[in-house]
């Protein structure tokens, strides 16, 4: 230490004098706490849980969109079985019907083994079906751009063919798309509550080293230090911490996504997981989930940093009020 006499050398008090968090080559905000620690794991938590509904909002929209893209472009007529009818001779009169109509471009009579196929997931494989009233299928396939008269053909259908009944799916329609959409504002619903859980643990996280740092700061006061260079630290810190928070949380939703449409596909042969396909389609959420999920870990992030310098800066602004 130099003599604070001389004009040579400035004079430098012992590091020994300052809070520690003020001592050379050390943070404001301290790196690695235990409190620090728990926050990231807090944060990571936070961000898994909001990625995986992001990702099921996605799932649940695609799956949506490929509802209504199949649904609509397709009606199909059943023909009950009745004893005092011949139900052949039924299906190829509806068939005929169906194919003079305008707007149709393809009609498709479903054989009777297809239709007991389609009972195996709920009925089990190896049983006889023939005593069993099963309706038979007639698959319309619409002409895109064009809309038939459905109210013709079914009146016709009524007098041709009595055992007939015309299905244009408009209530499934209506059904899936609000389904879907319930799903899709649950998920955004979840997405915001998380994100606000995750700010308050920020605010009181901040709160908390504001005030194991109030030494230090008081000192930056003294020195000159404005308002904006001690929340600029804050907020570097928890910004650091939310990334790193983030990043795991949304690794971790990314891999239990991909791990579920791995096991999805090698489980494609069951039957159980025919009808989750025919439900969700595919368990893919595509590029617009990954990057959904990668949206909500940076919003995190973002949030972190923000809501700590706020907190910092009104912590401040009460100081200097008490101080007055």
């Amino acid at each position: 230490m130099s003599d604070p006499g001389s004009g040579d050398l400035e004079y430098e008090p012992p590091e020994r004098a300052l809070p520690s968090n003020l001592r050379r080559e050390q943070p404001l905000v301290p790196v690695d706490t235990v409190a620090g620690r728990a926050l990231m794991a807090v944060i990571a938590i936070l961000t898994f849980l909001a990625a995986l509904s992001a990702g099921a909002a996605v799932l649940a929209a695609r799956a949506s969109e490929q509802w209504r893209g199949a649904v609509s472009n397709e009606m199909t007529i059943q023909i009950r079985p009745d004893s005092r009818r011949d139900i052949e001779a039924d299906i190829a009169r509806a068939v005929t019907m169906a194919q003079a109509t305008q707007g149709v471009d393809s009609v498709r009579a479903v054989p009777r083994a297809e239709s007991d196929k389609l009972l195996e997931p709920w009925l089990g494989t190896g049983l006889d079906l023939v005593e069993l009233p099963v309706p038979r299928l007639i698959v319309l396939r619409l002409r895109s751009g064009s809309g038939p008269d459905l109210a013709a053909l079914s009146a016709a259908l009524r007098r041709e063919v009595p055992t007939a009944i015309l299905d244009d799916h408009r209530l499934w329609v209506r059904r899936l798309s609000t389904m879907a959409s319930t799903i899709i504002l649950s998920g955004a619903a979840i997405v915001l509550l998380v994100l606000a859980a995750a700010a308050l643990a920020v605010a009181f996280a901040t709160r908390g080293a504001m005030a194991g740092s109030r030494d230090s700061v008081e000192v930056l006061h003294l020195v000159g230090a404005d308002d904006a260079f001690i929340a600029r630290e804050f907020q570097n810190r928890f910004v650091r911490l939310g990334l790193r928070g983030g990043a795991i949380g949304g690794l971790a939703a990314i891999s239990v996504i991909a791990i579920m449409g791995f096991l999805s596909s090698r489980w494609s042969a069951a039957p159980e997981a025919e009808q989750l396909q025919a439900m969700f389609g595919a368990f893919e959420i595509g590029w617009s989930g990954y990057i959904a999920v990668i949206l909500v870990a940076m919003v995190v992030a973002a949030i972190s940093g923000l809501v700590s310098r706020f907190t910092v800066r009104h912590h401040l602004r009460v100081l200097a009020w008490g101080a007055a």
